[in-house]
């Protein structure tokens, strides 16, 4: 039995699973009523999706579907970092929401701070784009895995790897 046990603090989601819940939430955006003549466009890339409508209104509605079609598919709504809405010409309104990939170092350090405020004996140690927790009890690090997914003040979608 290992006298340290340890696990990795990362950000990442499954592109894939992204994938489908965009394209079902733009097929649902088209066939929903109230959108129909909202001229609604969603558009997916590597780190971002821009969505296009003829209304504040309206755009929030398909963020919403967007929303919800994620948490079908067990995506965490966290990973949207929703931008400023602007005028997109033609009526229109336009908002880009770049997707959170990484752990930044804010965040890590942030969730270091927490980990030694909440937890004296847990060692945490930013590598990069990875937040490693040392410590001698496996429950130890459970509780702290208990604890940050219950923070609603975390901004960014967790996940916890390597555990040992």
């Amino acid at each position: 039995m290992a006298s340290q046990h340890s696990m990795d603090i990362v950000v990442k989601f499954d592109k894939h699973e992204m994938d489908n819940a965009i394209d079902q939430a733009r097929k649902e955006a088209v066939n929903r009523y109230d959108l129909k003549d909202a001229g609604i466009e969603i558009e997916f890339a590597d780190d971002d999706i821009k969505l296009v409508a003829g209304s504040e209104m309206s755009l929030e509605a398909v963020f919403g579907i967007i929303v919800k079609k994620m948490a079908g598919r067990g995506l965490s709504h966290k990973i949207l970092d929703r931008q400023k809405i602007e005028e997109a010409g033609g009526m229109k309104v336009r908002q880009h929401i770049k997707l959170v990939k990484v752990l930044d170092s804010e965040s890590a350090k942030e969730l270091s701070k927490k980990i030694r405020d909440a937890f004296p004996k847990a060692k945490p140690l930013i590598q990069g784009d990875t937040v490693r927790v040392t410590s001698g009890s496996i429950d130890e690090l459970q509780e702290i895995i208990a604890m940050l997914r219950n923070d609603e003040t975390v901004k960014v979608p967790l996940e916890f790897t390597n555990y040992r």
